[in-house]
């Protein structure tokens, strides 16, 4: 992608780019989000063929919808207010559908979705979730856990959301692994709760694989409100 900026843009180097999400290897993104810092001259003597010139210089796994001047002091990583992932699995043989074998995981035990529910709502809130992260020097483990829920969609595809002003590493395929333990039945409903408040790796929790992961989208604040987001995201939480 920085590459391609580089061309595009015809800058003497490739830039920096900022993203909203980094993810695992083999994770998916449908609503990553970038910024970039460039020359106004620049800007102007490509604006409006930026995205159809990328169309030509990027390979096919990767497209981008839409590019503009971004609000002052606004930031792609810290300036946002939450990110909303999908996790999709596939728990029916029949309905396994091998064109979208990269992006679901295959999963042939039945799933209690209602239980799995249940799990996920005592996991909601502000908490330290060191308990299904990996742990970063100097990073806080505490995170605002949004929504957690799981539904079905028109093909049968149990398919989770989860949504968070930020995640740490592995955390939301670490979730996932805990309640899809819930859902076959290994598990009560309320183990991910006791995982959770016990504040270590447990090596019950199974990290699922990374291609049923999906980055779909990412909100920030209106206006001029990105650059005071940004500010206070820098902030080091601590546990309240």
């Amino acid at each position: 992608m920085a590459a391609a900026l580089g061309r595009v843009l015809r800058l003497p180097a490739p830039p920096k780019l900022t993203v909203a999400g980094r993810t695992d290897a083999g994770v998916h993104a449908r609503g990553q989000v970038i910024h970039l810092d460039v020359p106004a001259e620049a800007w102007s003597a490509a604006a409006g063929r930026v995205t159809s010139r990328l169309a030509g210089a990027l390979p096919a796994d990767v497209r981008v919808r839409a590019a503009g001047p971004a609000p002052a002091g606004f930031d792609a990583r810290f300036s946002a207010l939450w990110r909303r992932y999908a996790y999709r699995v596939c728990d029916g043989e029949a309905a396994a559908d091998p064109l979208r074998r990269h992006e679901t995981l295959w999963y042939f035990r039945r799933l209690d979705l209602p239980a799995m529910n249940e799990a996920a709502r005592s996991c909601l809130g502000e908490h330290d979730f060191a308990a299904f992260c990996r742990r970063r020097e100097g990073a806080t483990t505490i995170r605002a856990l949004r929504a957690l829920s799981w539904h079905r969609d028109d093909h049968g595809i149990a398919v989770a959301t989860v949504v968070a002003d930020a995640f740490c590493h592995n955390m939301v395929r670490a979730l996932v692994g805990a309640l899809l333990a819930v859902g076959e039945g290994r598990r009560p409903p309320g183990w991910p709760a006791a995982v959770l408040a016990a504040g270590v790796r447990d090596p019950a929790v199974r990290v699922v694989p990374p291609h049923g992961l999906c980055l779909e989208e990412v909100g920030y604040p209106p206006g001029d409100q990105p650059a005071a987001r940004a500010a206070a995201a820098r902030r080091v939480r601590t546990a309240t």
